[in-house]
């Protein structure tokens, strides 16, 4: 087993906000392989996030998120299981984060069970008319379809969609990690995101890029 060093301890501690001590058995797990080791941790937290999903999460708080100049901004409600946890700067700097996602990509909906049946339909039916028009053969069509369907999931369920801050990471996994860090069940209940003059039609600016350069 290779040995891990201190500095790479702090590296992978910062990457992904998991205490010392778990970031040392990652590496060591790893044979010091950072990625690996992530992957590891990753894992540890959804396996802990499952654990919990279904204890109340009655807690937490409200935030804000404003960009700019006021141009967009974002309420979200997270919460967790007691009021200690909602005051953890781990946890606010989650919601905190967010927040900025949704202000970026602006999901539509939590989690792909709140999509409405019809617009899921709906969009079923365009994604199959798309692979008809195509000529793919009717024995693969419903499987391209389906895999289109997840594509759209993708677009419009922040859960699953890449976090703004780190694209290999998805949103749910993020939440799912924290969950594993501060030993509590965490749940997004609701957002609302607003944006200046929306529905007037104005140059189309590229905020999620704008987002992402603020961030790095």
């Amino acid at each position: 087993m290779s040995t891990v060093s201190a500095q790479s301890v702090k590296d992978l501690r910062q990457q992904t906000g998991c205490g010392m001590m778990d970031c040392k058995q990652a590496l060591s797990e790893a044979n010091g392989d950072f990625e690996k080791a992530r992957d590891i941790l990753r894992e540890k937290g959804l396996a802990k996030a499952a654990k919990k999903a279904d204890r109340i999460a009655a807690e937490g708080g409200v935030f804000s998120y404003i960009h700019g100049d006021g141009r967009i901004g974002v309420l979200l409600e997270v919460n967790c299981e007691t009021d200690f946890a909602a005051k953890n700067s781990e946890f606010q700097a989650l919601a905190t984060d967010i927040a900025m996602h949704i202000a970026a990509l602006s999901p539509k909906y939590i989690r792909r069970e709140e999509v409405p049946t019809e617009i899921v339909e709906k969009e079923r039916d365009i994604l199959k008319a798309q692979v008809v028009a195509e000529g793919k053969p009717e024995n693969i069509a419903e499987k391209i379809v389906e895999g289109r369907i997840g594509k759209f999931f993708k677009e419009v369920c922040l859960l699953e969609q890449p976090f703004i801050k780190d694209p290999d990471t998805s949103v749910g996994d993020l939440v799912s990690a924290k969950v594993g860090q501060i030993g509590e069940n965490i749940s997004i209940r609701r957002f609302s995101r607003f944006e200046r003059g929306e529905g007037i039609e104005k140059k189309d600016d590229n905020f999620a890029d704008e987002v992402a350069k603020m961030s790095n």
